[in-house]
């Protein structure tokens, strides 16, 4: 004789979980791998392409649906279930497992090494780090009480991390580290001006030339210079110019 699944819950495998706590209670949906954050970044519209059924629960692992009197409590009672869906799809936390996370770590990890090795530089020598020589000086921080780094998270974005990173190996010195500054001329016109400004973290020197021309002296990041190269070249119709005066300075504002 076969035994009979309880109407309120349904098995799923292979699933990929989003949970939203509201009003003390939670509510979970079960959705398919990778498609959550291609619904959340606008790539797929389609909640049936997200969506492994349609319906809330308690707890997918269990199969347990949410109770019709629980949802109309915390979201309203003229909100519809695939509003409700659309809620938690948007704003709950989606939860992976064990072997995924570490893999996103590793990934976050990779990346912060990099992008601080891309921002840094030894002060005196001006040389850029590698990346495992970031990564060993790294490692020791964490180790180091009140240093300021206790390794990723996988919570936050990997740049956000690297300036957190970078902030913290700068206080420390665990190795001689500064944040890296090109040195700049640009001179273009008044109507560059308000855009180049919008990257240019410090300035040395500005003024208007007698030819009308603008002129600024100042401190970006590397990675900035062919976006000022661009934004000169396209509001001064080429006339504009920018020039590396030094590279991997240390200024000022890093002391």
């Amino acid at each position: 004789m076969p035994i009979n699944q309880p109407s309120n819950q349904i098995r799923l495998t292979n699933v990929a979980i989003v949970r939203l706590k509201k009003g003390k209670k939670r509510f979970e949906i079960a959705c398919y791998k990778n498609k959550v954050l291609e619904y959340r970044s606008g790539v797929e519209n389609d909640l049936d392409e997200v969506l492994q059924t349609d319906q809330v629960f308690i707890n997918v692992s269990k199969g347990a649906l949410a109770p019709k009197a629980d949802l109309q409590k915390a979201f309203g009672a003229s909100t519809s279930t695939a509003d409700i869906v659309r809620e938690i799809l948007q704003k709950g936390e989606l939860q992976v497992g064990e072997k995924e996370r570490g893999a996103k770590l590793d990934q976050i990890h990779a990346e912060v090494i990099s992008i601080v090795a891309s921002k840094c530089v030894d002060p005196g020598s001006k040389r850029v780090y590698t990346s495992t020589m970031v990564e060993k000086a790294l490692a020791e921080l964490a180790t180091k009480e009140g240093g300021g780094w206790h390794g990723v998270k996988d919570s936050k974005s990997a740049k956000a991390q690297a300036l957190e990173a970078i902030k913290a190996l700068v206080a420390a010195q665990i190795i001689p580290i500064a944040r890296a500054r090109m040195r700049l001329r640009i001179t273009g016109n008044k109507k560059c001006k308000e855009k180049v400004m919008e990257h240019v973290e410090q300035v040395e020197a500005e003024e208007f030339l007698q030819s009308g021309d603008w002129e600024c002296t100042g401190f970006v990041e590397p990675g900035k210079y062919k976006l000022l190269a661009d934004i000169v070249a396209g509001e001064t119709k080429g006339r504009g110019r920018v020039e590396i005066l030094d590279t991997a300075v240390v200024h000022e504002g890093d002391n």
